[in-house]
């Protein structure tokens, strides 16, 4: 999944939602088997600061059945969605609730829902899913079995937040790079004194789960050293409970870009176009691409744009408009993960 992929990836399985740490994107029908009677949680208000997360227990009475041996095993999920206020969290799901009474095919499964402070608001159950979360089972997806169950309240405060510097700001192609991830108190702008167990991942992980685990300094930061080839990946930090995120941060290190362009001809009539042919290194594609002629002495305006075609060139059109050597440039306007950047000038006599 490198940058010219994840893009594509992560519209499938939104950065709110999805494995990152919400409900899963809808992909296909609630499962046939599943059937559920009952969700209750034993609070419906909690209060929650910092990096703590608040346990309420979870009953779910339920029925499953395939007609497979593997059914007696199966655990459930249970999905609450935000109906109101404002925090880093969309969604929240519970840790696998194991049936604990009764048959598979009529009983009972219970568990927690760990309340982060991120989820600051109210959320409402709306339904229910196989588990574990984060790992289904080989073939098609399902989506949560629907259910409208209980609203609760959570006063969220001290909500952490993660930070990222990535060093060089620009990373070169084929150079390696760090970044120094900061994880602080959102209220306080200051970290909260302990060393914070942080996932950091690559690629796959950050779009799906799994990021190897690590932890901060008391300081709440950690400097972490990566290879050139990551830097065509998206690279993430996530503060996990079971089992979703708390809070994450995603990102593409940013990347220098190289603009050439030359003129067809150097000299045309005036009102004459003159195609400009260019390229960009290592750009794919879909960025955009002005021409600008240089009027008076230091402003540079547009005068023709095109699109960055797969194979990292494009092409776009002079036209002199007097008589007289005129300045172009090709410019491409910054397009992640590229910074902006510019071709060198060149001239076109008008004649």
């Amino acid at each position: 999944m490198r940058i010219e992929r994840v893009v594509a990836a992560l519209a499938a399985v939104p950065l709110a939602g999805g494995l990152l740490g919400g409900v899963p994107a809808a992909q296909a029908a609630p499962d046939p088997y599943l059937t559920v009677t009952q969700v209750t949680l034993d609070r419906t208000s909690v209060a929650v600061s910092g990096l703590n997360t608040y346990p309420i227990n979870v009953t779910v009475k339920a029925g499953y059945d395939t007609g497979n041996s593997g059914d007696d095993n199966v655990v459930l999920n249970v999905i609450l969605e935000r109906t109101g206020g404002t925090g880093g969290r969309q969604s929240i799901v519970s840790a696998d609730l194991k049936r604990t009474s009764g048959p598979v095919t009529n009983g009972t499964w219970t568990g927690r829902l760990n309340v982060a402070s991120t989820a600051n608001g109210t959320f409402k159950v709306t339904g229910v899913m196989t588990g574990p979360y984060g790992g289904p089972d080989p073939g098609t997806p399902v989506d949560p079995t629907p259910y409208s169950g209980q609203t609760i309240t959570v006063q969220g405060t001290n909500q952490p937040r993660i930070s990222a510097s990535v060093n060089p700001r620009v990373v070169p192609f084929g150079k390696p790079y760090s970044i120094t991830w900061a994880v602080t108190n959102s209220a306080t702008g200051k970290p909260y004194g302990t060393r914070v167990p942080i996932g950091l991942g690559v690629d796959t992980p950050c779009a799906e789960g799994g990021s190897p685990m690590y932890r901060t300094g008391t300081n709440g930061v950690i400097t972490k050293s990566y290879t050139a080839y990551d830097a065509g990946a998206l690279n993430c930090a996530h503060i996990y409970t079971d089992p979703y995120y708390i809070a994450g941060q995603w990102l593409f290190p940013a990347r220098p870009t190289a603009v050439a362009a030359t003129p067809s001809k150097t000299s045309a009539r005036v009102g004459t176009i003159v195609p400009v042919n260019g390229s960009v290194a290592y750009m794919t594609g879909s960025c955009p691409v002005q021409l600008q002629r240089l009027y008076g002495r230091t402003q540079w305006r547009t005068v023709s744009t095109a699109k960055v075609r797969q194979s990292g060139r494009f092409a776009v059109n002079a036209q002199p408009s007097y008589k007289g050597l005129i300045p172009y440039r090709a410019y491409v306007p910054a397009c992640q993960p590229f910074v902006a950047g510019v071709s060198k000038s060149f001239t076109i006599r008008g004649t």
